[in-house]
């Protein structure tokens, strides 16, 4: 019996470690094709190319290519006839879905990456996730605020979705050569000081970021050697950010635009810290499952996937949204407290052992061959 043909539609993805641990397996089982939409090479397709996942490159800068972009991803799925497609993030949603459904593709599936993200910022944007979900036969949730997010208030009948939580190579956090860490720590300058307390986020208002810096001046007060390390360090709330950072001495902090060996980052933290600003603006939060998995001591705000299996005291420590002062506190805790981050650290590991790769692939191939 003949491979199902699966087409990969992906946009603006320069690195994902989870799409490359996803891909890897799936080509065991189906003639897989991966279609970026991107401007230019990127890591993301080196990995594609090199491990032989056939990948073709669309040239795509944003809404002023859409007309030609879609006629060339309608014209390659008229060529290629595949079975399913599957689309990851909202341009390749919008072009692939809408050209799937003219070429009569019967099963289009799309994986929900954002959440409230739209209705939040840019409302005028929901009509084209209404739109999306209209035009794919499946939707993939990945976490209570998707589905929240799908079901009530954009009115998707239930039968549509399928909750498919995201898997990690779990070993990929936990089997880093110190070696890697240091040749990171050399590369940006952070220094031997400890504590070095972690944040890995872009620079954007519902990451909660804005909280963290005072948190970090308060603790500073305690721990006049510590260092804050804000990686993932761009987006549209730097100027912000960059006032905050005018507060504290500049020895004390140290950016990181992009770091692709992110575990290897991870296992250069003390404590790590995340604070979403409400239970449904993070769409899953990869951050969380990422730093237990590497074993770091975390406090959290409770947000995306975090909302379903994180435990105050038992694998991190929670705050309330929107509290510098909860952050401070629970931040002195773990420092002075080895025995409690301990203990958060060792539970942590165990708890996202449910969120492994091969769950997800399984869940993944009980939706293809629906």
């Amino acid at each position: 019996m003949p491979k199902q043909h699966i087409i990969y539609i992906i946009s603006h993805v320069n690195k994902s470690l989870g799409l490359e641990w996803t891909l890897s397996e799936l080509k065991k089982k189906y003639e897989l094709t991966v279609l970026l939409l991107n401007i230019e090479n990127s890591s993301f397709e080196d990995f594609l190319t090199k491990n032989k996942i056939n990948v073709i490159r669309i040239y795509y800068n944003g809404k002023q290519n859409i007309v030609t972009a879609f006629i060339k991803v309608f014209w390659f799925f008229l060529k290629l006839k595949p079975d399913i497609i599957h689309t990851h993030v909202f341009d390749a949603n919008l072009i692939a879905l809408t050209a799937g459904r003219l070429c009569g593709i019967k099963k289009r599936i799309y994986t929900r990456h954002d959440s409230t993200y739209h209705r939040r910022y840019f409302p005028k944007g929901v009509k084209y996730d209404l739109w999306c979900n209209k035009m794919a036969t499946h939707i993939i949730s990945i976490s209570q605020a998707t589905y929240k997010t799908l079901v009530e208030f954009e009115n998707v009948n239930p039968e549509k979705i399928r909750t498919i939580y995201h898997g990690f190579d779990l070993r990929h956090f936990d089997s880093i050569d110190i070696k890697n860490s240091n040749k990171i720590k050399l590369k940006w300058n952070i220094p031997d000081n400890h504590p070095r307390i972690g944040v890995i986020a872009r620079y954007i208002e519902w990451k909660g970021i804005q909280y963290i810096i005072p948190a970090f001046k308060d603790f500073l007060k305690k721990y006049p050697d510590a260092t804050l390390i804000l990686a993932n360090a761009y987006g549209p709330y730097h100027n912000q950010i960059v006032q905050q950072l005018e507060t504290i001495p500049e020895s004390n902090y140290r950016i990181i635009p992009f770091e692709e060996d992110v575990a290897a980052l991870y296992k250069l933290f003390d404590i790590y810290i995340h604070t979403p600003i409400d239970s449904l603006c993070e769409a899953f939060g990869q951050t969380y499952i990422e730093a237990l998995a590497a074993g770091v001591p975390s406090v959290f705000t409770l947000s995306g996937i975090a909302c379903e299996f994180i435990e105050h005291e038992k694998n991190a420590l929670v705050v309330n949204f929107k509290n510098s002062n909860e952050i401070y506190k629970e931040m002195i805790r773990l420092q002075s407290d080895k025995d409690l981050a301990n203990t958060i650290a060792l539970n942590g590991k165990q708890f996202v052992q449910k969120f492994n790769l091969e769950r997800m692939i399984n869940d993944l191939e009980k939706l293809y061959n629906e």
